[in-house]
């Protein structure tokens, strides 16, 4: 792969530490959530990043889709969930993501077709294809 662009962010301190991205645009404070065994403090989490991440590009992947199929998607919403529980199968833990979708004056079959197919050409849901459950809901 030819890279057209690349994040660059330093990391440290872990989960209760800091992230910085080398531009200076994004600064944050990392926490634990209290649900994980932390003290729930100010501060973001791996998780809450990843479904930010994840709900922006799939959003940008279903305009493109929309765009290409000649669609016209207006107020469009992504409800972007990444959850984090223990991996019953192995050790550690394992990942999740329900992505519910809200297409305003699209019929549900139009809907759910394009849903799908902006699944099938985000990077973030190649990435996660086979490695984690993503649930696509249309509302």
């Amino acid at each position: 792969m030819k890279p057209l662009y690349t994040a660059d962010v330093k990391v440290t301190g872990g989960r209760e530490g800091s992230i910085q991205s080398s531009d200076g645009v994004l600064s944050h404070n990392l926490s634990m959530p209290k649900e994980l065994g932390g003290d729930g403090s100010n501060g973001t989490n791996p998780e809450q990043l990843f479904a930010a991440g994840y709900g922006a590009c799939y959003e940008s992947a279903l305009a493109n889709i929309a765009r290409k199929e000649g669609v016209e998607l207006k107020d469009v919403v992504i409800h972007s969930q990444v959850m984090i529980g223990k991996d019953e199968g192995a050790d550690g833990f394992k990942l999740a993501v329900k992505l519910k979708i809200d297409m305003p004056g699209i019929e549900r079959d139009q809907a759910e077709d394009l849903a799908k197919k902006a699944h099938a050409f985000c990077p973030y849901s190649k990435a996660t294809r086979g490695n984690i459950d993503v649930e696509l809901s249309v509302n």
